[in-house]
């Protein structure tokens, strides 16, 4: 078959980044209210902000002539591609978005959505995860998607309760020391 007039993608158009994390079967994207709002607010600054600006930019490189060259024109039509897939994906993600008050929960010891737990291995190390949702995570604050091995192993259990979690080095037991929620926005 001759290849002459296949598309050979330069990678810039490809939507294989706008592909959205695996939710399991029948999962919902679980926001917690202050993601949705940091991801709605993201939007809102590229579309309303963002945007405009590179267009302008892009609009004015391209009066002042050769375009193959002009680094103004192309540097900001590759802005705007990126500008755009992150709409697509912020859009799309927002829609299908179930914010879940992780607050309703205050008091209770028992893991839920939202939850900070402390929780302790065989070894008696000690490790505080917040379980958020997938679009919302900064691993580096301790947060975990509710989807990960983790939240999954700690989901339901109560405090004192022992759990069971597969690791890369095997089956370990890992006990829920505490569970906290943020307290309700009324209080």
């Amino acid at each position: 078959m001759s290849k002459a007039f296949t598309k050979e993608s330069s990678g810039d158009d490809d939507d294989d980044e706008l592909a959205l994390p695996a939710l399991p079967a029948g999962g919902k994207n679980y926001l917690t209210p202050e993601g949705y709002t940091r991801l709605r607010e993201e939007l809102m600054t590229l579309l309303d902000v963002e945007r405009p600006k590179i267009v302008e930019v892009v609009s004015w490189a391209a009066k002042n002539g050769d375009r193959s060259e002009n680094g103004d024109y192309l540097y900001g039509k590759k802005r705007l591609r990126e500008i755009d897939r992150r709409i697509r994906f912020l859009t799309k993600r927002l829609d299908i978005a179930e914010v879940a008050d992780p607050s309703i929960h205050h008091g209770s010891d028992q893991v839920f959505f939202g939850a900070t737990v402390t929780y302790e291995n065989s070894r008696g190390e000690e490790r505080t995860i917040t379980i958020k949702g997938i679009d919302e995570v900064d691993n580096l604050h301790g947060e975990v998607s509710w989807i990960s091995p983790i939240a999954r192993a700690l989901l339901k259990a109560r405090v004192g309760d022992e759990v069971s979690l597969m690791t890369p080095g095997g089956m370990e037991r890992i006990e829920v020391v505490d569970v906290h929620y943020p307290a309700p926005p009324n209080s």
